[in-house]
């Protein structure tokens, strides 16, 4: 929970603070990355508490098996699939066609293509991304606190 809790802090950071300043697309691109490996160890720290208590046989090495794991045991929480899906894209991003659009204004946008629809990430969906995280990690804190 720890690592979770300071992947948290620093991608509050670059949307709070960095993001309010510079309004720079690869700002966005670093919250984005962060995000992920923010959401990759939330998974994986559910799945082994899940394996612990006999819910799951195997943690998966790869990223595949493990979103597959997931799905199932949380196919009841949509905001946790919402999650999911939104890891799924974090983690193609660097290879995904992007646009900058307005960088140093305060409508800066990174438009990116994933699964043929055009996704524009603004600062508004920024902050709607970090609720849905918000409440996913605390989903995942009161799974892992659950004995």
């Amino acid at each position: 929970m720890e690592e979770i809790i300071q992947e948290k802090i620093s991608a509050d950071h670059l949307l709070y603070v960095s993001l309010k300043y510079t309004k720079t697309c690869d700002v966005i691109m670093n919250l984005l990355l962060r995000w992920r490996k923010m959401i990759d160890i939330c998974i994986i720290q559910i799945l082994k508490d899940a394996k612990n208590k006999g819910k799951v046989n195997e943690v998966s090495d790869n990223a595949i098996g493990r979103i597959n794991e997931i799905k199932k045991l949380l196919k009841k929480d949509s905001n946790a699939l919402e999650t999911i899906d939104f890891f799924m894209m974090l983690r193609k991003i660097e290879s995904l066609k992007t646009e900058r659009i307005g960088e140093f204004r305060k409508n800066v946008t990174l438009k990116i293509i994933f699964r043929g629809k055009e996704i524009n990430i603004t600062l508004d969906k920024l902050k709607e991304y970090a609720e849905m995280l918000e409440n996913f990690i605390d989903m995942t804190k009161k799974r892992l606190q659950a004995k």
